[in-house]
């Protein structure tokens, strides 16, 4: 197939690795110097109607689009209206990603487990709500931010001064909700609105220092698969995956594409934490790695309605990403800082997340750089030869947590 990839990170780096290694012709645009090795790069404007002419005039068979922003741009909905099979959600029903206060009152509307919570589109209700609240208390901008518009207030002081920098911009809307306990698990589902395919539970680790401390990022490194047991899958499946979709159905809002449940593992059962309308950023560099089948044809069929689950195949291997941040990063991230990649082995891919050439040289131009990824036949070997590769990277100042994984430990140990 032709296939037309939209995105320029990781996670379009992991979509391209993985249409390209079923023998498929790889288009991309932006795309980056990583996607440039397996893809034709595509220079063009980046707004929906641009990129779905470009869809029909490089007779695309289907089109996958990576980033958040773009669906809710509606570029699923210009390929559509052109006749081009797109995997994503249309605009509408990417909201469920895009408006957090109305994915909060959806949940609500169909029984879809998730914490207490109250929306607030002026500042002045928003704290007088809070000084009903005790810490810890968890403060998010309702529209998008990249993985980043979450604070997990410890204290009151910290709470207010979140909500203040959510409503320092116009048209302002926050979620304010009770914390959560347990431990955070994604679990992707590719669907055509109806039918689905879960992909391997996996756990992302969000904030920028080890011991989940520090700023909130986009992710710093994955472990895939984290062991759910029988009983979380099944409410994970049942009690809010399926309705998830039947929901979306009944509001008229078909959603197609990868449905990304960020999930806690509480003492009362599996419940939401977000949803996001696509494949997580680095999730995907540790998913679709372990992808046995052909995922440009799932693409394909979920865009047209007709996916067969019974058709995608994940391995029974492990697969560990790393994260090679900037210096700066979450804040000010250190641009033009000179990388130097090593040679990989089987089962090892460097990622680009956010990377230049310039001159012949590569460089880091953005906050997460690369994702650096291995597979092997256990989570600890994956994890051993993820971190052997990082190390081997050259990349001045670079940020990374050497705990990825500990948490699993920790998991069996309560268990």
């Amino acid at each position: 197939m032709n296939v037309l990839v939209i995105g320029s990170g990781g996670r379009e780096h992991a979509i391209v690795h993985a249409c390209a290694r079923q023998g498929h012709t790889v288009l991309c645009t932006p795309g980056n110097p990583g996607i440039a090795q397996l893809a034709r790069i595509l220079d063009s404007p980046q707004d929906a109607d641009t990129l779905a002419e470009l869809a029909v005039r490089e007779a695309a068979d289907v089109v996958i689009v990576g980033p958040e922003a773009y669906l809710a741009a509606g570029v699923v909905d210009a390929c559509t209206a052109r006749g081009v099979p797109a995997f994503g959600p249309t605009r509408a029903a990417s909201r469920l990603e895009g408006d957090k206060g109305w994915s909060k009152a959806f949940m609500h509307r169909h029984g879809i487990p998730t914490a207490q919570h109250a929306t607030f589109t002026d500042l002045d209700e928003a704290l007088a709500h809070l000084e009903t609240l005790s810490a810890p208390i968890v403060i998010k901008d309702a529209a998008l931010r990249a993985g980043k518009g979450v604070t997990i207030a410890r204290s009151g002081a910290e709470a207010v001064a979140a909500l203040h920098d959510i409503f320092s911009v116009p048209d302002a809307c926050a979620v304010i909700e009770d914390f959560m306990t347990g431990q955070e698990v994604s679990v992707l589902a590719l669907t055509d609105g109806e039918r689905f395919a879960l992909t391997p539970p996996s756990q992302d680790h969000k904030t920028i220092f080890e011991g989940d401390t520090g700023p909130m990022t986009g992710g710093m490194g994955v472990v895939c698969p984290f062991p759910l047991s029988d009983g979380d899958l099944a409410v994970i499946r049942e009690r809010i995956i399926a309705p998830t979709l039947a929901g979306m159905r009944a509001e008229g809002l078909p959603f197609r594409g990868v449905l990304y449940a960020g999930l806690m593992l509480t003492p009362d059962g599996p419940r939401v934490v977000e949803f996001n309308a696509r494949f997580g950023d680095p999730e995907a560099e540790a998913v679709l790695p372990l992808l046995g089948s052909d995922l440009a044809q799932h693409c394909l069929d979920a865009a047209t309605g007709q996916l067969d689950p019974q058709t995608v195949h994940f391995g029974d291997e492990a697969s560990a990403v790393i994260i090679l941040a900037a210096p700066g990063y979450p804040g000010d991230p250190v641009r033009g800082v000179p990388l130097g990649l090593p040679s990989i082995g089987v089962g090892e891919v460097i990622y680009h997340a956010g990377t230049r050439e310039v001159d012949g040289e590569l460089q880091s131009s953005g906050g997460r750089v690369l994702a650096v990824t291995a597979v092997a036949p256990t989570l600890n070997t994956a994890l051993a030869r993820a971190y052997a590769l990082a190390d081997r990277v050259e990349f001045a100042g670079a940020q990374l947590r050497r705990d990825i994984g500990s948490r699993i430990g920790a998991r069996a140990a309560e268990e």
